[in-house]
């Protein structure tokens, strides 16, 4: 008897103090019921018209036979569905399993078998991508998003969230969720390998929104605009995540177009946007740059790779009423670990700041010892935003939790002042000769020569130096650059050792939805040049 009490003691403390992404958005609600919410389209709602979509959708799953750790792959663009499903599966305790739609059907099918997925929810547009890359899996539950309806034959299977949710209760659902139990799988890009699952627990997640709200200076008066892919950790869980959390309004973009983002700000009165560097660089080149009224942009926010100083000070120049923030981090650590605050942004120009509310950061060399102030070591974080491993992979799990530390496999540097530098990826660094060479620091030399709008250092084979500094270059619109042009520049500012090897001038950088520049791309296409 006593064992029976104890138990269900223990059930009614835990729920009591219960904090998953479900809670979250119930407690929004609470507070702000009639706020402005969340836009997309033509679509606008507040908060509990929001959680009423998020009630009817997780009944809906539940009499379909969902159930607590059923892993749901989700693909599609940004949309309202995206993030009432989100949402949705977090209240019944089910996984999201968000995919990258610009992966090959090759790389969607090893995901789906290795998260061993049982449902999927996804848009029109992918729909038939998943039923193609899931012959061996015993697929239970498929939900077409965005549609009431489809007249594609071969979709017939699948059902529309729409009409799932329209008979539904609107009434909370109440399932048995702990705050360390896995809410979602996020697939990291697999640059070096097969992309690797990241788990993170409902904790791991909502510790780091904490981090991103204070560290951001995120308010319930902001508005955001969600512009970058919601599979991607950044938009997902720093913006998006913690906007709901504080209660701000969101509007959500099908594309990071420039042309639509900037009509969006000046439309909607927009506060708040995030975007990464590339992004930020094309609205900067945009004609409707200056031709928009952009000075309701108070806050600004840059990451997933690293924003060269001259374009920083540009932004700073052209956006008068804007403050920026760098924000750092790596899918593993949900993904926040340090921030720039905008007032640091001129004195430590390129650094990366601080370690965030919630998160211990130090650099260390190969023996996992720390390293003096000024000395360049690998980056290690110790957080609550971390995940709890890899999923199916506790080799690779033990190897980047090495001592207790979290390895990202950033390279960096610390001052006097706690202020980290991002040096490089380790696959970055470019050994020349037999000397290292950081890709970072010659594209920020080459990035402060007139006409330059992109560039991108890579390493290239050589028979004599063995790996070549390469600067792949793009240049600004009706500017005529000459390859002997920047190699005389980079001359006159680097060291010998450093200057490029080899040049070359082309219209457009490959980047990925997020905005990332694909190196790994760009070392595959000159490899045999």
């Amino acid at each position: 008897m006593r064992t029976e009490t104890s138990n269900q003691l223990n059930k009614t403390l835990q729920r009591a103090r219960r904090q998953t992404l479900g809670d979250l958005l119930a407690r929004t609600r609470e507070r702000f019921p009639n706020k402005f919410a969340i836009a997309y389209n033509e679509q606008q709602l507040t908060y509990a018209e929001l959680d009423d979509f998020v009630n009817q959708t997780a009944r809906a799953f539940v009499a379909d036979g969902m159930q607590k750790s059923d892993m749901i792959g989700l693909m599609s663009r940004n949309s309202l569905d995206f993030v009432v499903a989100e949402f949705a599966l977090a209240r019944i305790g089910a996984v999201m399993i968000p995919i990258n739609y610009m992966l090959s059907g090759e790389d969607v099918q090893y995901i789906l078998e290795h998260a061993e997925v049982s449902g999927f929810i996804a848009s029109e547009e992918f729909a038939p991508v998943l039923d193609q890359s899931a012959d061996s899996l015993d697929i239970k539950h498929r939900y077409l998003m965005d549609t009431s309806a489809t007249s594609d034959e071969r979709l017939q299977p699948w059902a529309t969230l729409q009409e799932a949710r329209s008979t539904q209760s609107k009434a909370f659902i109440d399932a048995e969720i702990d705050n360390d139990d896995l809410a979602q799988v996020l697939y990291t890009s697999g640059t070096e390998s097969k992309p690797k699952g990241v788990m993170l627990s409902h904790k791991s997640i909502i510790s780091e929104y904490v981090s991103c709200i204070i560290d951001g200076n995120m308010e319930s008066r902001d508005i955001a605009i969600h512009a970058m892919p919601f599979y991607h950790s950044a938009q997902l869980h720093v913006f998006l995540g913690p906007a709901i959390y504080v209660g701000s309004g969101g509007i959500i973009l099908g594309a990071a177009s420039p042309e639509l983002i900037l009509e969006t700000i000046e439309k909607n009165k927009a506060t708040q946007l995030f975007c990464p560097p590339t992004v930020w660089i094309s609205m900067l080149r945009h004609p409707d740059f200056d031709k928009r009224d952009l000075s309701t942009l108070e806050k600004c926010y840059y990451g997933a790779a690293i924003m060269p100083r001259e374009v920083l000070k540009e932004l700073a120049e052209r956006l008068p009423n804007a403050q920026f923030w760098n924000f750092y981090g790596q899918t593993e650590v949900a993904p926040l670990a340090t921030a720039l605050q905008p007032e640091d942004q001129l004195r430590k120009l390129g650094s990366a700041g601080v370690p965030a509310l919630n998160v211990q950061t130090k650099i260390v060399d190969d023996h996992d010892v720390e390293v003096s102030p000024g000395e360049v070591g690998e980056i290690v974080h110790r957080s609550p935003h971390a995940m709890t491993g890899y999923l199916h992979d506790p080799g690779q799990t033990a190897e980047v939790f090495r001592n207790g530390w979290f390895h990202s496999g950033d390279l960096g540097v610390m001052d006097e002042e706690g202020y980290m530098t991002i040096i490089d990826r380790k696959k970055d660094m470019i050994n020349t000769g037999g000397v290292n060479v950081s890709s970072r620091e010659v594209e920020e030399t080459i990035y402060q020569l007139d006409g330059v709008s992109e560039v991108a250092v890579i390493s290239t084979p050589d028979p004599y130096w063995i790996e070549a500094v390469t600067a792949i270059v793009v240049p600004k619109a009706g500017e005529t650059l000459t390859n002997e042009h920047i190699l005389e520049f980079c001359r006159g500012h680097l060291s010998k050792f450093k200057v490029p090897k080899y040049v070359d001038l082309i219209e457009e950088l490959p980047k990925n939805p997020s905005g990332k520049i694909l190196k790994r791309t760009l070392r595959d296409r000159y490899e045999n040049k």
